[in-house]
């Protein structure tokens, strides 16, 4: 399994910007894939944005244009950029990552976005 270490949650007021960094316990480019999902009380974990070993990103509609995902190799390190956050993005982040059929998280970092 990959460890994985987010940090850079916060509370933000609505319109501002955070930054999310998951540093992974060995070299990320040989992960196939490593992501964002968000979560909040009650409600099931959803994706946020993911990118594989080649640099191909996804995102969720809900994101899309205000989130970007990126890596860098050289620390073994993703990050979630978010801007013109809305408190609707509010929720615990989790860090994912995947090597074949293994699944690894992190211990989820809170953002707050207050209105």
């Amino acid at each position: 399994q990959v460890q994985l270490v987010e940090s850079g949650g916060g509370l933000v007021q609505a319109g501002g910007s955070l930054r999310l960094s998951c540093a992974a316990s060995r070299t990320i480019f040989s992960i196939d894939a490593m992501g964002w999902y968000r979560q909040t009380p009650g409600k099931q974990r959803e994706s946020v944005a993911g990118i594989s070993s080649s640099g191909m990103t996804n995102y969720a509609d809900s994101v899309k244009g205000r989130f970007t995902i990126s890596r860098d190799n050289a620390k073994n390190t993703i990050y979630l950029q978010m801007n013109s956050l809305k408190p609707e993005d509010t929720a615990v982040y989790y860090c994912h990552s995947r090597v074949g059929y293994t699944h690894s998280w992190g211990q989820g970092t809170q953002v707050t976005v207050s209105s």
